[in-house]
């Protein structure tokens, strides 16, 4: 008598397991069939290649359905999705191992660019090396890199306000420097 009471437990633990089991594969086949379309079409505009944007869109999925529970409020699930997928693409890059070279060691020489035009891009990278690290590094991510707003403020832990304004205050000091130097290049010649 005593097993047929454990054997009924473990069938309604089992029955519970199922039943939870059911409920996450139906959320999730919910969950798939209303965000799949729009989660592939911002891989594709993402990445730019409709192959590699599959491959991210079912990592994402995959890592959506291992991390189902955690999404609590159903309305917030198109930007958790997004989240993932963003990730999945970093991840695509830490992955890959590029070989780096120092560059003080490569000397690349461009026959096209005047002298005039390779003081001036001395001169400007000069300037920009020359502004504090609170306004280089935005600039920088910016040019560089081409990172948004957005971007610059998640990568750098900071408001996008306050990035957004040491932004305008880089170029400002970029802009400042480079008419001075102009000024003063007038007036040696002049």
């Amino acid at each position: 008598m005593v097993e047929l009471k454990m054997f009924s437990r473990k069938k309604n633990s089992q029955a519970s397991v199922f039943s939870d089991m059911a409920n996450k594969q139906k959320r999730y086949e919910v969950l798939v069939l209303a965000l799949h379309t729009d989660i592939f079409r911002y891989a594709c505009w993402l990445v730019k290649n409709k192959t590699v944007a599959e491959d991210i869109v079912q990592e994402t999925f995959l890592r959506a359905w291992k991390s189902l529970d955690s999404l609590k409020d159903e309305k917030a699930a198109k930007s958790w999705l997004i989240t993932i997928l963003r990730r999945e693409n970093a991840r695509r890059f830490e992955r890959k191992q590029f070989d780096l070279v120092d560059i003080d060691d490569v000397s690349v020489i461009d026959d096209q660019l005047s002298n005039e035009v390779e003081m001036e891009h001395k001169e400007l990278r000069a300037i920009m090396a020359s502004l504090s690290e609170e306004y280089r590094e935005p600039l920088m991510l910016q040019i560089v890199f081409g990172y948004s707003g957005d971007e610059i403020a998640q990568q750098l832990n900071l408001n996008k306000n306050t990035v957004m304004t040491r932004l305008f205050r880089a170029r400002n000091q970029v802009k400042e420097a480079l008419d001075k130097a102009n000024d003063n290049r007038g007036l040696k010649n002049g």
